[in-house]
Formats: structure tokens, C-alpha cells, sequence
């Protein structure tokens, strides 16, 4: 019988969904003098909950329900099991208390699992405390309400039929499978925010998963996609679902009397009256399109944590597989997207959210000259551009960039925001037409995971076009090195091909060439692997012999190759000198004629290992017919036949490119996410 693994998992805090019914002809018939004293107490009650009066940590929030299912709904959160049952049984001594009747409840407990590796890290303690990925993952452990009018709630088991039986899948498959459903949920940052609670073992269903959102059909929009996941198609079973609109305890009265509370509005974000009702009409501009900015405002809910990229690592798979959502997985965390008042992004002027500081510098345009940006090309110069620096892994950062610049790109005063990987690091670009545009773009971009330091300044074209240096032969080797290895990682993101690092730290590869055997450098190469142990910031050093094809990189036939992957570039640097002694070396990398473009680093799932190679040489064909190529190698680790590394030798950069951007490369990557154990490195190599 084969025992299947449990995912480890990390608790954080608990919750109670407490669900209330009124009895209306008791409160019609009780005198006004109870009616006062029992909103009184209802409503001092619910204000010290919400504001946590009761305890160090935690959250509380009040809804009034929608339908039949309940009048009232309290979650609160708190660090512990008492904080929760002290809470609920002072509301039941409250005289407000009486007029109500629990008509259902959920009681649960914040959870990050570890289907995603560095979800698995950081609940084994192996990440700093204050790297992004830790203060991501306690967000999702210990997260605040968001300030969103909606709420959704439903619990959830995962099916165990006889034939889809989730707990008999094996778990890469089950990984698997939440990092698609995580798919879906990233789509929709910026618009929905999810909390996935764990209860089993505490109530009727395995989980509870709650959702805000301003406007509630983007809740509807959401899981109606993500029904058609095998996840939830084949392997969920869901329970009743209840939706409700934010109310504060001050409005108690106004809600008792049916009366106008906060949020109620002629035009609400919820409202879809305006709808034309046929083409014809929105041809005419009757009954629809957006409402006045002016008349109306603007939304200004800004969500709360960011809190579901399904995994962090991978969203925690964050934001961090992009984040870790639990079994359910998959729902966005909220990415500060915003909204007008009809729930649809605006149509010319600015967003609204809240400030965030950032330093001015005149700067700038030098700065982005290192990531690759250039006047004229990526801007035009005289815009105004932010340069948000985060410690989270740039390419899980991109996918909630995405989420933002979709709703940025309704700006008529939006020029670009991207993600680009630097020095150990990620960076978001943002450049606007006017600086009052990109002053509330920054309260987007401070909300993302990971954010350390914040830079705005005009985009002066001169000062841009050479990197900010007046004298252009002032420029080091090792600055035009960077700047070429940004503007390839550039073009290669503009391709949509991701060249970045997927673990969180920027990985520099040293590689050098030896024409000795692989016996000869065993010895060698174990000495400096144990020597470079010792060393901060060191990765791995291990011999990768050819598969399939020839090194030409560094002259004619075979050679083996040396690989030591640092997490600073400088590191990587000093490791030269000493892989420079190893018995029969040629040359390091990029050494020599032509462009040694990147060093391509594949973990490939065992099953797919022959797979692999087969296409590999594939590609090979195709290579050997692309002009300006040189010749490119399949080398495989001496210790892991599944780590692959290809080195690959051009004329010149632009013939390298070409491939990138090319429709078999394309195909190749899309073929790769079946195949791959994780996601490919691209380290620049020259």
C-alpha cells in the first residue's frame, strides 16, 4: 500500500465566521427604551471587536448578509483559541445578542501549507525573517480585513469518490495541480482578495475560503473560471455560500432601522444597471458606460494584504508558485488594483489609492539606463518614472505587476511598469505622463510584496540616452557588462521569456571550459566545492559533462564544463581565479569569438529525462539552420542526471535573440512546463 505524503503546514491565526439571524417581530414588539439600550450594547461591543480592543493581535469586521441564509455576519481573528470564545460569549451578553439566533458558524485557523518548496522553507525555518517571502507568508498567517464592500464566504472538502479520490493522488500531482488553479487567481489581482482557513478537525468542512472584492462579480467571475479546473471540477465539493456588504458598528442603528448605512449608494461598485441593455443602446450612449468621475468620485478601496497569490515562492508559493493558497489555492491576493465606480478600470485620468513615500532623486534616467531602459525606446523622455526596489523573486513580482498594469493601461497618462531582476534583487518601473499620475501609482506599487526602497524623478531624455554620464569612454567594463546583461533580460521579458531568477535570490553563474576528463576534475572540483562551502552567498559548483552536442563555445570538440553559482555577481567574480586552475581549462564562458549568450539551467522531471534530451537534439537541428549560430551544447550534472545545463555560442546578440523570439522556443518553453521539475534559470553568461 503506498502511503501518501501530506504537505507540512503552518498555523497562524483563528477564525470564527459567526453567522446571525434577527428576530424582526421581536424587535418590532420590544419597547424603544430596549430597543436603544440593546443597540447600544451591540454597537460598543462591535466597535471594541473591530478595533481589537480585546487583544494584542488580530482583526475584526461586521456585514450585513444579502438573501435568506442570515441578517448578520461577524469574523473575527485572533491570535487563540480564548481571545475567540471570549469574544463571542461577550456579545452574548449583550441585550442586542438577544434579538439574534446563531443560525450557523465556521471556526478555523489561518493556514500556509507546503506544496510549493519555498513554502515547505519557510515552514521549516529556512528563511530569513526579514526577506519577502517571510513577511508574505505572515501576511497570510496573520492577515488584515480588507476595506472591500464585498464579502463572499463558503466552505470546501476536497472529493474523495472512489474515482477522484484527492487524498490518493500522489503529491507532485496534487502540487501540481494547485499551481495551475493558482493560474486562474492570478488574473484576478487587484479585484478579489482571499483568505484560505484550515478546519479540520474543528468543523463540518476540511476548509473555509473568503473573499472580498468591491464589486461582487468579479467574486462570480472568478470561480466560474476556476470551475472548470480539475481541481475544483474533479477534486472539490463545495459547501453553501454567503455574501454580505461591509457595515460599520456605528451604522447598527441605521441597519435595525432599515435605514441608509456606509457604502449604500444610488450608484454602488455592485451596480450594473447601466448595463445597455442592447448594442444598439451602447452604440447610441444610452443607459451605460462609466459614471462621472466628478459627479460621483472615485473608489477608493485599496484591498488589504496581499494575500493570495496562491504560493509565495510560487505567489508562497508567492506572489511566492506564485502564492500559497492552502488546498483550495489558486485565489488572487489583492494587488491594489483599482476600480470606478461601476467595478471597471477608468477610462483617462488617474488611479485613486492611498500615498506612499518615495525619495525623489535627478537620477533617474541613469538608473533605468542600468536595467535596460533607454530614452527613445521605452520612453520618450520628460515623463515622470518610480523605481520601487523589492526583495521578493522578480519573476513571481511580474505576475503581480501584470494584475496592476492591466488596470494602469486604462490611463491615458500610463507609459509603462515592468519588473526587471538587478544586483540580487527586483525592480518595478512605472513611467507616467504627469507626476500627480505616477504619485498615486506609487500606492499601487507600495502594496507589492517585498517593497525596501522607493525612488521617483523626472525622465529627462538627454541624461537617459547615455546612462546619465556625460563622458561615455568614463563608463567601467564592468557597468557595460551589467548594462548588457539588463538589456538582454529586457528584450527577453518583452518576448515573454522569463530571465530572471525563480527562487528569490539573483543567481550568478561563473562557468568555465576543461578539456580533461571528467575522473580528473573530480577531485579537483570536490576540493573547491568544500573550499566555496565555507564562502557566503555560494550555491552549488558541480561538473557538467556533454549530452548532446559540442562546446564550441570555446573551441572545436567536446568539453566539459564547470559550473559555480554564486548569489553575487562580485562572489562569482573571485570564484574565477580558482576554477582558472582546475586541470585542462580552455576558457570561462563568453571568452573568445561571438556572443555565449546564457547559460540555461533545467531540472527535469525524472520521467521526462530521455523526453528531454530527444528534444534537445530537436532543437539542436533546428539551431544548426538559424544564421549567426555557433553551436550549442546539452551538458548534465555528474551528480543529478536531471540537472541540464545548456551553453549556447552566437555571432552576435541579435542573432541570439532571434531564437528567443522565435515560434520553436516559444513552443519549447510551453512544452517545458510539462516536463520540468521548476522553473528554468537564465543566467547571463557574457
Amino acid at each position: 500500500m503506498v502511503r501518501r505524503r501530506a504537505p507540512p503546514t503552518l498555523e497562524g491565526w483563528y477564525a470564527l465566521h459567526d453567522f446571525r439571524t434577527i428576530d424582526w417581530d421581536a424587535w418590532r414588539d420590544a419597547p424603544k427604551r430596549v430597543r436603544d439600550r440593546a443597540i447600544d450594547e451591540g454597537q460598543s461591543h462591535l466597535q471594541k471587536a473591530t478595533a481589537v480592543a480585546d487583544a494584542a493581535d488580530g482583526d475584526s469586521a461586521v456585514y450585513a448578509m444579502l438573501g435568506h441564509e442570515a441578517d448578520l455576519l461577524i469574523v473575527h481573528l485572533r491570535p487563540t483559541t480564548t481571545a475567540i470564545d471570549r469574544l463571542q460569549r461577550r456579545f452574548e451578553q449583550t441585550e442586542f445578542a438577544g434579538f439574534t439566533e446563531r443560525t450557523d458558524s465556521f471556526v478555523s485557523v489561518t493556514e500556509a501549507s507546503g506544496y510549493s518548496k519555498k513554502g515547505r522553507e519557510f515552514i521549516e525555518g529556512e528563511v530569513e525573517d526579514d526577506s519577502g517571502l517571510a513577511r508574505y507568508m505572515r501576511s497570510r498567517l496573520e492577515p488584515e480585513i480588507p476595506d472591500a464592500e464585498h464579502v463572499s464566504f463558503y466552505p470546501m472538502d476536497k472529493r474523495r469518490d472512489p474515482e477522484y479520490n484527492w487524498y490518493d493522488l500522489p503529491f507532485e500531482e496534487r502540487a501540481e495541480h494547485m499551481d495551475t488553479h493558482g493560474v486562474i487567481g492570478r488574473e484576478y489581482a487587484g479585484k478579489v482578495t482571499q483568505m484560505i482557513t484550515g478546519a479540520i478537525g474543528m468543523d463540518d468542512w476540511e476548509w473555509g475560503v473568503t473573499l472580498w472584492a468591491d464589486d461582487l462579480t468579479d467574486v462570480k467571475e472568478l470561480l466560474y473560471e476556476m470551475r472548470f479546473d480539475p481541481s475544483s471540477s474533479k477534486y472539490a465539493d463545495f459547501g453553501p455560500f454567503w455574501v454580505g456588504r461591509r457595515m460599520e458598528p456605528a451604522d447598527l442603528a441605521a441597519y435595525m432601522a432599515g435605514e441608509t448605512i456606509a457604502g449604500d449608494d444610488e450608484h454602488s461598485s455592485a451596480d450594473h444597471s447601466n448595463v445597455p441593455a442592447t448594442p444598439e443602446d451602447a452604440a447610441d450612449g444610452h443607459g451605460g458606460g462609466e459614471h462621472d468621475a466628478e459627479e460621483h468620485g472615485e473608489s477608493a478601496h485599496s484591498g488589504g494584504h496581499p494575500g493570495g497569490h496562491p504560493e509565495t515562492d510560487d505567489s508562497a508559493d508567492g506572489h511566492p508558485s506564485g502564492h500559497e493558497t492552502g488546498e483550495d489555492g489558486g485565489h488572487p491576493g489583492d494587488a491594489g488594483e483599482q476600480s470606478d465606480e461601476d467595478g471597471h478600470p477608468g477610462g483617462g485620468g488617474r488611479p485613486s489609492v492611498g500615498d506612499v513615500s518615495y525619495s525623489e532623486v535627478d537620477d533617474l534616467p541613469e538608473r533605468l539606463f542600468q536595467l535596460g531602459l533607454r530614452a527613445g525606446e521605452d520612453y520618450k523622455g520628460g515623463e515622470y518614472g518610480l523605481l520601487f526596489y523589492s526583495d521578493a523573486d522578480a519573476a513571481e513580482l511580474a505576475e503581480e505587476v501584470d494584475g496592476l498594469r492591466g488596470n494602469f493601461d486604462h490611463y491615458d497618462r500610463h507609459v509603462a511598469t515592468l519588473v526587471r531582476a538587478s544586483g540580487g534583487r527586483s525592480a518595478v518601473v512605472s513611467v507616467w505622463t504627469a507626476e500627480d499620475a505616477a504619485e498615486t501609482a506609487a500606492g499601487f506599487l507600495g502594496d507589492l510584496p517585498g517593497i525596501t526602497e522607493q525612488y521617483g524623478g523626472v525622465l529627462d531624455a538627454g541624461d537617459a540616452a547615455d546612462g546619465g554620464k556625460e563622458d561615455h569612454g568614463a563608463t567601467t567594463e564592468a557597468g557595460t557588462d551589467e548594462q548588457a546583461a539588463a538589456s538582454v533580460r529586457a528584450e527577453l521579458s518583452e518576448a515573454g521569456v522569463y530571465a530572471g531568477q525563480p527562487h528569490g535570490e539573483d543567481v550568478y553563474a561563473m562557468v568555465v571550459y576543461s578539456e580533461a576528463a571528467p575522473d580528473e576534475l573530480a577531485d579537483p572540483v570536490g576540493g573547491l566545492r568544500d573550499h566555496f562551502a565555507d564562502a557566503e552567498g555560494h550555491v552549488r559548483t558541480a561538473i557538467y559533462e556533454p549530452e548532446v552536442g559540442e562546446v564550441t563555445a570555446v573551441g572545436d570538440g567536446e568539453a566539459t564544463a564547470i559550473v559555480s553559482l554564486w548569489e553575487d555577481a562580485a562572489d562569482a567574480e573571485d570564484a574565477a581565479d580558482a576554477l582558472a586552475e582546475l586541470p585542462g581549462v580552455l576558457a570561462r564562458a563568453g571568452e573568445g569569438e561571438g556572443f555565449g549568450t546564457m547559460g540555461m539551467f533545467y531540472q527535469v522531471r525524472p520521467d521526462y529525462r530521455e523526453e528531454f534530451v530527444e528534444t534537445f537534439g530537436a532543437v539542436g537541428e533546428k539551431l544548426a539552420e538559424m544564421d549567426g549560430h555557433r553551436g550549442t551544447a546539452l551538458l548534465v550534472n555528474d551528480d543529478d542526471e536531471t540537472d541540464m545545463f545548456i551553453a549556447s555560442n552566437w555571432d552576435a546578440r541579435e542573432d541570439a535573440m532571434a531564437f528567443f523570439r522565435s515560434d520553436d522556443f516559444r513552443e519549447t518553453v510551453e512544452w517545458g512546463r510539462e516536463v520540468l521539475a521548476d522553473q528554468p534559470r537564465h543566467v547571463f553568461l557574457a
